[in-house]
């Protein structure tokens, strides 16, 4: 009897270490599946760049903080006569709805998400909770109505298209990244975006200090390689 309740726990233990395993792997499959495998949805596909017949660049900038630098990015940008595209955090625009106001004057606003999550990790319903919250901020404080969708991270997947395409909005990445977040020095930015400069880029931007040391070198740079500094719109030809 003692051997055979020794080999019987033995299985037990055996078979549970299978199921356990059995279950992980599956859970596995499935976040592969979800974020990986679903059908490619194409009408809602990410835009990296516009149109490469024309020279002109958009310069964005995603806002979800750094609202100690947006005045003077604005001041240097009127004084040069560049309109941006700024994307816009929902949370952002409810705390400082002047300042919104101020970026809207002159500029083209999108969305960003309104508490700026990580949007493959929620659902579909969740995304797109997240993209008409922002929407509705917006409008309430400009009466715009935002149209283009930066994901928060460059994070995406069809969950994440889908979610955006069915709320009417078209998907933004970039083709040109500043990595300016990491606060390098401001001749590194201006670097990483001329050294790259091509017809429809987009580039990437936050407003940190280093980006506003770098913003009037960088416009007179790309305006003497020939570059319209233009809004993604503009770039996309859908004004």
């Amino acid at each position: 009897m003692k051997i055979y309740y020794v080999r019987l726990n033995h299985i037990i233990r055996k078979t549970a270490m299978i199921l356990l395993i059995f279950l992980a792997a599956f859970m596995v499959f499935k976040i592969i599946q979800y974020n990986f495998f679903k059908p490619a949805i194409t009408n809602f596909d990410p835009i990296y760049q516009g149109s490469a017949q024309q020279k002109k660049m958009a310069l964005t900038c995603n806002v979800v903080w750094g609202e100690e630098y947006v005045p003077e990015m604005l001041k240097i940008l009127k004084k040069n006569n560049v309109k941006m595209t700024f994307f816009m955090g929902g949370e952002w625009v409810k705390g400082f709805p002047d300042l919104t106001k101020e970026i809207a004057k002159d500029h083209e606003l999108g969305n960003h998400s309104y508490s700026h999550p990580h949007p493959t990790f929620i659902s579909r319903e969740e995304n797109i909770d997240e993209i008409k919250r922002t929407e509705q901020e917006v409008y309430k404080v400009t009466k715009i109505k935002t149209q283009l969708y930066a994901p928060p991270y460059g994070e995406f997947n069809n969950t994440v298209l889908q979610a955006a395409g069915e709320s009417g909005y078209k998907t933004i990445l970039w083709s040109i990244d500043t990595r300016d977040w990491q606060r390098p020095l401001p001749d590194v930015i201006v670097k990483r975006v001329c050294d790259k400069a091509h017809n429809g880029a987009i580039v990437l931007m936050h407003p940190t200090e280093p980006t506003v040391a770098a913003l009037q070198v960088l416009i007179d740079d790309l305006k003497k390689k020939g570059y319209q500094l233009t809004t993604v719109s503009d770039v996309l030809g859908i004004k």
